[in-house]
């Protein structure tokens, strides 16, 4: 098996094959019908690689954002093979309610995605989530209860899981023992992407429902911060770079390496450069994961240079026999001594995928990984399995995450107890754990899914 053989079957470990850029499925597959809870750049991103390999049907979508509600509808149906446009709603509830729906791909705002996909499994839907799942860990854990009391599938769209080249480098490096004992990881994200500036609050654009937007989140004066893509400026929806960004790494070495839970989590930062910006997430951050003989230490700032700059937003395994650096586009095996050195890219498919090359906004180096992911969903849905990145692990990953910024907050180390899901004996981290929800937005329990 050449290497461009071994990326794709590993990647998929599916039962699906492609035929003229759809999938064929399994026997007697019918089409499934689709609907999208947010229609922005990940929303559409996402979907339309579905689109490549799945014959469904896209029936519904839902934004708050009519104009862009309205091109994402003309942008499905140039794509999906009825050529029908989908109809359109400004309120998930009422799509879900109107609507039977197979599959429901919710890619709002950090701060929505609870609500909509507890919503979603209730009505009925098997879900593709976007990471991280919740922006507070009970959040998290009432998904995770829905999800098991409505018996749904649910994949999280951390795609480092389903990644061509990554999946190589898991099984022919890591697997493969040729780093040895591991004993310490680094991961990082030093991309410059905190929202800069200070542009002045006006009133929301007439297209734009912003209080629906809000929803349960502290409505602050609009600011065209926030709408659309860089609402992750802001606290009130999301939890900075570390919610953002180092859910990816930190799942990718969980997966890689076959981690569980932290035991202990540390972490300090701030707004220690960038004072003048309107954002309120911080511009330096360090974290340490300590998962007992071995820790992984976050770091991310979003000035000055990375140390490594070929490897800017990577993971960075250490073993006694080498190291393994990884990220989205390549990874390196560097051997301590005279051992062969190894290195892989990232799978780019446009001789079957042409539109790859063309469409808006497209990160081209996770096409291939979306596709092998909604492939992985689809395989579990058809069986009734979990996902390769079910919705455990995207409460583990995202919840790591936020207990981070909790002891970055505090101070303090938090010890936690997955068991019962709390801080043990830390009753103002255990507060924490929820956040408070706007009037008349509830609070979802994991008791009372």
């Amino acid at each position: 098996m050449d290497r461009r053989d071994f990326l794709k079957a590993g990647a998929a470990g599916l039962a699906l094959s492609t035929v003229g850029g759809y999938a064929t499925g399994f026997a007697g597959q019918r089409s499934r019908r689709v609907g999208l809870i947010g229609c922005g750049w990940y929303g559409k991103s996402a979907l339309f690689r579905l689109l490549q390999v799945a014959p469904v049907e896209v029936v519904s979508l839902c934004d708050v954002d009519s104009k862009m509600l309205a091109e994402a509808a003309a942008m499905v149906a140039a794509r999906q093979r009825s050529k029908r446009k989908p109809r359109t709603y400004g309120d998930y509830r009422e799509m879900l309610k109107r609507e039977q729906l197979d599959i429901v791909h919710v890619a709002t705002p950090d701060h929505w995605h609870a609500l909509a996909m507890i919503a979603a499994v209730k009505a009925g839907a098997d879900v593709y989530v976007e990471k991280p799942i919740s922006a507070d860990v009970v959040e998290g854990q009432a998904m995770l209860a829905a999800a098991r009391k409505y018996k749904r599938v649910v994949q999280v769209n951390m795609q480092r899981r389903s990644t061509p080249h990554l999946v190589e480098a898991c099984e022919r490096i890591i697997k493969a023992g040729r780093l040895g004992k591991v004993g310490h990881v680094e991961i990082c994200c030093y991309y410059h992407m905190r929202a800069r500036g200070n542009p002045p609050d006006t009133a929301p654009p007439e297209h734009f429902n912003y209080d629906m937007w809000t929803g349960p989140a502290p409505k602050r004066p609009y600011n065209s911060l926030v709408h659309p893509r860089r609402w992750r400026a802001f606290m009130e929806y999301g939890n900075g770079i570390i919610g953002d960004m180092c859910v990816h790494m930190l799942d990718m070495v969980r997966w890689m390496l076959d981690l569980g839970w932290p035991k202990r989590i540390s972490s300090s930062g701030g707004i220690l450069v960038d004072k003048d910006s309107k954002s309120n997430i911080s511009d330096t951050q360090t974290a340490t994961f300590d998962f007992g003989e071995m820790p992984v230490v976050w770091t991310h700032r979003t000035w000055g240079n990375a140390p490594d700059p070929d490897y800017p937003w990577a993971a960075f395994i250490h073993g006694d026999k080498g190291t393994l650096k990884a990220d989205v586009h390549k990874y390196d095996f560097i051997p301590r001594g005279k051992g062969e050195k190894a290195h892989g890219d990232a799978l780019y498919e446009y001789d079957q995928f042409p539109e790859d090359k063309t469409e808006k906004d497209l990160e081209r180096q996770v096409a291939s990984a979306i596709r092998e992911h909604w492939k992985n969903f689809l395989a579990a849905v058809e069986t009734r399995s979990k996902p390769v990145s079910d919705i455990e692990q995207g409460y583990i990953t995202a919840a790591s995450c936020i207990l981070a910024n909790i002891a970055c907050q505090l101070g303090r180390t938090l010890v936690w107890d997955p068991e019962r899901g709390r801080v043990v004996d830390d009753d103002e981290a255990n507060r924490l754990l929820r956040r408070p929800y706007r009037r008349p937005w509830i609070h979802p329990e994991p008791e009372s899914v």
